[in-house]
């Protein structure tokens, strides 16, 4: 797994989620995918 050039912002997290929730009706695991997005997005913008 490569490491990315770029910060996870609270907008890419915002993304996934709505993009989760569509695939899932509306439903957001909790644990999955998006709320770790969710949560290094937080982390990253808590660092500025």
């Amino acid at each position: 797994m490569s490491k990315s050039k770029s910060q996870m912002t609270p907008s890419d997290a915002r993304r996934i989620q709505a993009a989760e929730a569509k695939a899932n009706g509306g439903q957001v695991a909790k644990g999955g995918f998006a709320a770790r997005a969710q949560r290094i997005a937080e982390q990253n913008n808590n660092k500025k």
